[in-house]
């Protein structure tokens, strides 16, 4: 078994920092993306990004507390397997917290609010797996 499938216990610190580099990065490629992809302002486009950002880090440190919490108490390593259910599950949950807010801050109806959350997703889902996996790479060669 090698070290990018065990599962870590993490600090709050590092849970922050884990957190915040990936809604940064992400920040950083989903904006102009999404607002070349919408039609909609590059302005409006990244605070849409920037507060979801927000909700998604405070949900982030939570929801991996309690995954690797489940896999650790269940014997469980992360596999691509339970990496996808991992990312399919956050996003998810985003998903569910941030129809409304889009809504309300875009004045745009349901309908777009989320075909524009899902493709939000579509960028976030393969982003979500790539971040985790890479993360678990570096973090296995620095704490060992």
């Amino acid at each position: 078994m090698s070290n990018t499938n065990t599962v870590y216990r993490k600090s709050v610190l590092e849970r922050f920092f884990y957190a915040f580099l990936f809604e940064v990065l992400g920040i950083g490629i989903s904006t102009p993306l999404a607002a070349w992809l919408s039609d909609h302002e590059m302005m409006s486009m990244g605070v849409v990004t920037v507060v979801i950002a927000i909700m998604a880090l405070l949900l982030n440190m939570g929801y991996n507390a309690l995954f690797d919490w489940y896999l650790k108490k269940n014997h469980f390593t992360k596999t691509t397997k339970v990496r996808i259910v991992h990312a399919v599950g956050f996003e998810t949950t985003l998903f569910m917290m941030t129809i409304p807010f889009i809504c309300w801050y875009l004045g745009i109806g349901a309908w777009e609010a989320i075909v524009l959350d899902i493709g939000l997703i579509l960028f976030y889902l393969p982003y979500t797996y790539l971040f985790n996996l890479c993360y678990d790479i570096v973090r296995s060669k620095i704490v060992r």
